[in-house]
């Protein structure tokens, strides 16, 4: 309990920090959101007016307290960019990269585990040297770039998709999930290489331990051994290197989704930061930082339910 509390008050402490950092560094940088509205030849009288209406006129202490009490009544205010509430911005392009996340990282679990648990059954042999092979070459692709090589093959010679014609997921939900499938191989393949490698060193340092010994001496048979023993002792560090690649799809996804035309959140941070759009800037920041924060605390959880003998300090 004492854990939890003070990994709440750790969350607290950091989505405060992050909110004011994010305020401060755009305001320290160069342009105004007025100016990209009206222009450089709208008259002063008009931008002032402009200025007192979104509140830029207010000192940077009072736009953010402002911001975070509206924020604390879940009301992060209107976007400059778009003249639209900042919630129904966020709700309405949060629910692709959810989907873009789920379905990269699914394709990540479902792949790199069994050609982790392949690559160290069979150390040093032809399947494995094939299975190092390709993820060392998957590894040092970058997503964005198999992004584009995915468009001209898939969606431009082979026709599977059309690229650039994003299907609603309100109109069409399958034809949504569908298009959603290149843009998030984009994103697992290079993770998927990692996950292997990583995989498979960790089950050929499990296999000399004296409990792989002992299950060898009762009969078991290698696979048996190498899937109930060895791996589920392998299992608490890749569930932290899972962590850690969730967090990297979420990164990877703002680039893939400009990449394939998503409108998801990557999307809209990357116009809101072009647009200076604070409101909107500030809300992402937010939301991120607590979505990375809450999947370590998980890890955290997930860690002790699969080995009670780890102490989290």
């Amino acid at each position: 309990m004492k854990y939890i509390l003070r990994r709440f008050v750790t969350l607290l402490l950091t989505l405060f920090l992050v909110s004011v950092l994010t305020f401060i560094a755009f305001d320290i940088i160069p342009g105004d959101p007025v100016e990209l509205i009206l222009g450089t030849q709208a008259s002063p009288e008009r931008i002032t007016a402009l200025r007192t209406q979104l509140g830029l006129n207010e000192s940077l202490p009072v736009r953010y307290f402002d911001w975070l009490s509206g924020l604390l009544k879940f009301n992060a205010g209107n976007s400059i960019q778009y003249s639209r509430p900042v919630n129904s911005l966020i709700s309405n392009s949060f629910p692709v990269t959810v989907w873009l996340t789920l379905i990269s990282f699914s394709l990540i679990v479902l792949f790199s585990i069994p050609l982790g648990i392949f690559a160290a059954k069979w150390k040093n042999k032809l399947i494995d040297k094939i299975i190092s092979t390709v993820t060392m070459f998957s590894v040092s692709i970058p997503n964005f770039f198999l992004g584009v090589i995915f468009i001209w093959l898939f969606g431009i010679v082979f026709k599977l998709f059309s690229p650039g014609r994003y299907v609603d997921y309100h109109e069409n939900f399958l034809g949504f999930l569908n298009y959603l499938i290149f843009p998030a191989l984009a994103i697992a393949i290079p993770n998927i290489g990692i996950s292997v490698k990583f995989l498979r060193t960790s089950l050929i340092g499990q296999m000399n331990a004296d409990y792989v010994r002992t299950a060898y001496s009762k009969g078991n048979r290698d696979i048996a051994v190498l899937c109930r023993h060895v791996f589920r002792n392998a299992l608490a560090p890749l569930m932290t290197l899972f962590g850690m690649i969730i967090v990297e799809i979420l990164s990877g996804s703002i680039v893939i989704e400009q990449v394939f035309a998503l409108p998801g959140i990557g999307r809209l941070l990357i116009s809101s930061i072009t647009f200076r759009d604070l409101p909107v800037i500030e809300s992402l920041a937010i939301y991120i930082a607590f979505i990375v924060v809450f999947i370590n605390f998980a890890v955290d959880i997930a860690l002790q339910l699969i080995d009670p003998r780890i102490k989290i300090k």
